[in-house]
């Protein structure tokens, strides 16, 4: 029994890992969200060519983050990232009008990927402190995110500012609870009482085996 409750406890109290990707066009801040996540601070950066990997811990979510570079020429290389992930970061410049087309047609055909499919998505609006930025309703539109709806796919759009380290926190959070939703609380449960059954069957046999008569014998 003691063990059953360790196995059930131990579901609760461990420290989930998962695999999250962060994607956008290039200078949307992809690196700088990474960097505050990981060091609480903004960091000078330069356009990322390959990627950077940073593990990231939010509460009891340890997060391995793969910042991958968005430039046109390594788009196409973004697919060899996609195995083994549990959530997609998208971050857009919510002051980049001319390409914000561009970035939702990106996010839609990375969100089809047969590996990506109904993945959690959280989209940080970045950029927050520029000035002529599109309002949510705006982005909402131009980056065509009902259609997430009706792939019955959970996303949040996050209005952020890396640069002043607003709204990543609530971001994260939202990524949190998510995840958390999607644990089976109902396996350990199953598992113990299968392991209740297994120990009844086994004390069962015990008794069975036992030669009631010649035990009884020995004590009248």
């Amino acid at each position: 029994m003691g063990s059953s409750l360790k196995k059930f406890s131990s579901y609760f109290s461990k420290q989930d890992e998962i695999r999250i990707l962060i994607f956008g066009l290039d200078a949307a801040g992809k690196t700088t969200i990474l960097y505050v996540a990981k060091l609480g601070e903004v960091v000078t950066t330069i356009p990322t060519i390959g990627f950077n990997v940073e593990t990231v811990t939010y509460r009891n979510l340890t997060m391995t983050a793969w910042d991958v570079g968005g430039r046109d020429k390594i788009r196409p290389l973004w697919r060899h990232y996609y195995a083994n992930t549990s959530a997609i970061i998208f971050v857009v410049d919510s002051n980049d009008r001319e390409r914000i087309g561009d970035a939702g047609e990106q996010l839609h055909q990375m969100a089809n990927e047969e590996e990506l499919k109904n993945l959690p998505i959280l989209i940080f609006a970045n950029k927050q402190d520029l000035p002529n930025i599109m309002t949510l309703d705006e982005m909402k539109e131009k980056l065509n995110l009902s259609k997430f709806d009706q792939m019955k796919t959970k996303w949040h759009l996050q209005p952020s500012s890396a640069a002043e380290k607003r709204g990543l926190d609530e971001g994260f959070e939202w990524l949190s609870k998510t995840l958390k939703s999607k644990t089976d609380y109902t396996q350990p449960i199953l598992e113990t009482i299968n392991d209740s059954k297994i120990m009844k069957n086994d004390l069962l046999h015990l008794w069975n085996s036992i030669d009631l008569k010649t035990l009884l014998s020995k004590f009248i």
